[in-house]
């Protein structure tokens, strides 16, 4: 795996590292001897449904996310999200909306609205954030596809269930140059 040094650390894992503990700490200890539910001692953040109350959601307004350098240049490892809008008559299918992809301090190289190739029938803004005037902008398919492909190519390529996201990019990249989170044993328990 990707290891920095422990000074080079982004400080927004630290944030959270800090919530973490005192999540964990609160559910240790319960007031009024409630009993703590069998989910939260599973895991402290829970279902993604369940995380963004009104509380956490307005401390997440509060921290910015700040990049741990300024240094914008294309790095050995970089990160990539992606986000979709739903396609098909029944707007079931999903459809590239938005790519982005940082370096390894956490700068932006790439963030991009994409006009899918279908008719959208759900922006799916609850999830994704795009709503249909972000799209009015948007680059075609083919040449963020391309840009894409330029800046991964030959890096190792981070980030959360990636199989989805080259899928809607219609890409591939090489398995031993995938670092994916939702595969990481630590963070499955």
């Amino acid at each position: 795996g990707i290891k920095a040094p422990k000074k080079c650390l982004n400080p927004n894992w630290d944030q959270l590292r800090e919530k973490l503990k005192d999540n964990i700490s609160k559910n240790r200890f319960p007031e009024h001897g409630r009993k703590v539910e069998r989910a939260e001692e599973r895991s402290v953040l829970g279902k993604r449904k369940d995380r963004l109350d009104e509380e956490s959601s307005q401390a997440l307004k509060k921290i910015p996310l700040i990049p741990s350098s300024s240094d914008c240049s294309l790095t050995d490892a970089v990160a990539m999200d992606c986000e979709m809008v739903g396609v098909s008559f029944l707007g079931n299918k999903s459809a590239l909306g938005r790519v982005t992809i940082v370096n390894e301090f956490g700068n932006v190289l790439v963030d991009e609205y994409v006009r899918p190739m279908d008719h959208i029938v759900d922006f799916r803004t609850g999830i994704s954030g795009i709503r249909p005037r972000d799209l009015r902008k948007a680059k075609n398919f083919n040449d963020v596809q391309k840009e894409v492909a330029n800046t991964i190519k030959g890096r190792v390529l981070v980030g959360h269930a990636l199989h989805n996201d080259l899928k809607a990019l219609l890409m591939s990249h090489p398995k031993k140059d995938i670092r994916d989170t939702s595969a990481y044993r630590p963070l499955m328990k």
